[in-house]
This record gives structure tokens, C-alpha cells and sequence, in this order.
């Protein structure tokens, strides 16, 4: 079933003992799943392995599942705030142990039949809750498309040494999946190399990709799903979009739910601009904020400048004074902007 076929894209990006995956251009890695004294086990390979380092949850965490650690020291708290306080709860059982790259995030998606995949296009979300990319992990403050970073080259790379030899795995072992392929990446002076699988569109990567798709989606779901994708073409706007999250003040700890959001129609009535809601209710005729990230302005434009102006200006159109949101979405592709001219 589902489950099955998910636990099989999780065990691709983990590594499997039937040496399938061995051709899979990926991080480099250790799992606490194959010892059973998981948390010193994984605290020695850690000592091992040095410092910087990564620790992620096995299991989902929001988006929030993963600590970049500068010392061993760091990283031995990292486990056992997952594998022994349980701040990730039962998501945090197993741990993963990952070498610390140093590159630009990113992330590709595909489509997939399980025989045939069609590359979508590339995203770039920020996850850090603060500017210049300081605190904490969140499920994503922001987020554009296409990533200028994802040049041809590396698409062709990706397809050719991560995703084709995935699918064509997945079908070997006997459990062919059909679907999204997201695939997080780190683009290195290597090359592009493979953090991690999920295997849904992502939020809040997911609107910026509905925002610039021109295809009529749902045909081409259903051709994945019944194993008729070849042939198949999809067309996206060529233009770029971004989103720009709201969000409540404290999180991603705890926050306040309740607060009165005003301006959402303001916003919409400059061109091209969409909010979308994430976390709010309504109430007698009011927005309320009802969740940790509440709102989602997203916009469209030529430029990754353009689409950045057009989309902070509708923020400021929404009046919530419980919220906040990080100011300087877009700033690596707008840097690569100003570098080419």
C-alpha cells in the first residue's frame, strides 16, 4: 500500500542492505535504525565522525527535524533532545547522522509513473525563522520558484544520477512508486548531491509551483497514477513566483492563537498577488489567526527582484499585530541578479 511504498522512499534516502541504491548520488550518512543501542551508538559514530555535522529525526518533524550542529558536543545534545526528551515525540525514535555540506540548498521536483519521470521544476525555501537565516528550523518562512542556482546542467545531472536511478531501484526491489519526487539537494562545487526524498509537493513550496503551472494538473496526476506519463507535457509560466509567510510571534515554540487579521483584500487587489490560509478561522465575519504559520502571500513577476517588491508590498497592505515574517526572502537569487548584469 501507500505506507509501503513511502517507507521505500524513505529507506532510498537511508541507504538498504540489497545494495540497490548504491548509484544514488547522496549524502553521506549513518543510521541509528541499525543499532539497537541507538542513542551512544550514534553518539560514537558522531565523536567519529567530527564536527560540523547534521542530526535529523527519521521520522516527520514539520519541517523542523533537523539540527545543523558546530561542535560533537552540540550534536550529542542534538540526540538526546530528539532520542531521549522526545521533542519531536515518536518522530525522533531513530535518528540520522549526516555529514555537513557546504553548498546552497535546494529543492527539484519530478513526476513520476514509476517507468517514466518528467522533471517539474526547482524551488528554494527558507527555513531558519530569522533573517539571515539565524534561529531556528520551521516549516518554512518563504519560498521561490524557479531556483536561478538549478541552471540545465544540473537538472540533466540530477535526473541522470539521482532521480532515474531511484525509480528504476524502487522498481527492482519489487515496490515501483508512483507520484512526487521532492527531492532536497545541496548544490556543491561537485555537483548536486541528495539530502533527502519526500514525497509530496511541500509546503510552502507547493504555491509558488500551483502559482506558475500552466498545465491542467490533474490529468497529468492521473497519468502517473496509471502508469501513462510518456508523452506527456507539462508548461509552466515563465515568470517567478514567491511566498512570503506570516506567522504568529513565538513560533516555532509556542504562540498565541486568537489575534484579529485585517488588509488580506487590500493586499489581493494589487496584481498578480494570492494570500493563501494556512492557519486561520473565521469569526463572525473576522480572520483570526489559528495556527503557527497563518498566511502565505504570494506573488508573481519577471525577476526574482520584481516578484520580491511586489510581494512585500502586499505583506504590508495585512495588519496583525501578533505576527511577524522574515524580511529577505529571495536574497541568494537576487544576489545571482545582480551578479549577471
Amino acid at each position: 500500500g501507500l505506507q509501503h511504498r513511502a517507507q521505500q522512499v524513505k529507506h532510498l534516502k537511508m541507504g538498504s542492505t540489497t545494495g540497490l541504491w548504491h548509484s544514488v548520488q547522496q549524502v553521506r550518512f549513518e543510521n541509528s535504525l541499525h543499532h539497537r543501542a541507538a542513542a551512544p551508538r550514534a553518539k560514537k559514530y558522531i565523536s567519529e565522525q567530527g564536527a560540523p555535522i547534521v542530526i535529523k529525526t527519521d521520522g516527520l518533524a514539520a519541517g523542523k527535524g533537523v539540527i545543523l550542529c558546530k561542535s560533537i558536543s552540540e550534536a550529542h545534545e542534538a540526540v538526546d533532545k530528539m532520542m531521549t526528551e522526545k521533542i519531536f515525540g515518536e518522530s525522533g525514535n531513530e535518528v540520522i547522522v549526516e555529514e555537513f555540506l557546504t553548498g546552497e540548498e535546494v529543492s527539484f521536483f519530478v513526476l513520476t509513473d514509476g517507468k517514466v519521470s518528467i522533471p517539474l521544476t526547482s524551488a528554494q525555501d527558507y527555513k531558519a525563522v530569522g533573517d539571515g537565516d539565524i534561529g531556528p528550523n520551521t516549516g518554512g518562512m518563504g519560498a521561490y520558484s524557479p531556483a536561478p542556482i538549478m541552471t540545465k546542467e544540473h537538472s540533466n545531472q540530477v535526473m541522470n544520477s539521482i532521480i532515474t536511478p531511484s525509480v528504476e531501484a524502487m522498481a527492482k526491489a519489487g515496490t515501483p512508486y508512483a507520484g512526487i519526487l521532492f527531492a532536497g539537494l545541496m548544490i556543491t562545487e561537485n555537483g548536486p548531491k541528495l539530502l533527502e526524498y519526500n514525497i509530496r509537493f511541500g509546503d510552502p513550496e507547493c504555491q509558488v509551483l500551483m502559482r506558475r503551472i500552466k498545465s491542467d494538473l490533474l490529468p497529468i496526476l492521473i497519468a502517473a497514477s496509471e502508469g501513462t506519463l510518456e508523452g506527456q507535457q507539462i508548461e509552466w509560466h515563465d515568470v517567478y513566483s514567491m511566498i512570503v509567510v506570516m506567522a504568529a510571534q513565538g513560533y516555532p515554540g509556542s504562540y498565541k492563537k486568537g489575534g484579529e487579521i485585517a488588509g488580506i483584500e487590500k493586499a489581493e487587489e494589487i496584481s498578480d498577488v494570492i494570500v493563501f490560509h494556512s492557519g486561520t478561522k473565521k469569526v463572525n465575519k473576522k480572520i483570526i489567526a489559528n495556527g503557527g504559520r497563518v498566511l502565505g502571500v504570494t506573488s508573481l513577476a519577471n525577476s526574482v527582484t520584481q516578484v520580491k517588491e511586489n510581494v512585500y508590498k502586499a505583506v504590508k497592505k495585512i495588519k496583525w499585530k501578533d505576527g511577524f515574517y522574515r524580511n529577505d526572502i529571495g536574497w541568494r537569487a537576487i544576489n545571482l541578479e545582480k551578479a549577471s548584469k
